[in-house]
């Protein structure tokens, strides 16, 4: 039981997952700093009021207070846009890196890029014949 826990602990998807989570930390801080300190008072100053959290209706004796709820969707919507904002400026800069590398392939000698397949066959060749 031991070596198989060992095995799997040690194995570099669980530490992959471990960065994964620590760094979605620091870049959740990051995040909400983003939201809270720039974007919210841009559009409170743009619109006036965006805390509609004192929202509140009074049903016998019971208060429902619905504005939490709706600001709630308010504060997802603004941080889920910052984030696809976010994901769309690394995407860009992911496919300009990607776009680099496609030219230098192109840019290749027709004997090189020859040369380069049949090494390419061979390694495929000999890993079939093992």
């Amino acid at each position: 039981m031991w070596k198989d826990f060992k095995e799997f602990a040690f194995q570099g998807n669980v530490f992959d997952l471990a960065v994964a989570v620590v760094i979605g930390a620091a870049f959740s801080k990051i995040v909400s700093s983003l939201v809270e300190n720039i974007i919210t008072p841009i559009i409170v100053a743009i619109s006036g009021k965006v805390d509609v959290s004192d929202l509140h209706q009074q049903i016998g004796s019971a208060n429902i207070t619905y504005g939490i709820f709706l600001q709630s969707i308010i504060d997802f919507l603004i941080v889920a846009f910052v984030i696809f904002l976010v994901v769309r400026l690394f995407s860009k800069f992911k496919k300009k890196d990607e776009t680099a590398e496609e030219e230098v392939e192109e840019k290749m000698d027709p004997q090189e890029a020859l040369l380069t397949e049949i090494r390419d066959l061979l390694k495929e060749q000999q890993r079939h014949s093992s």
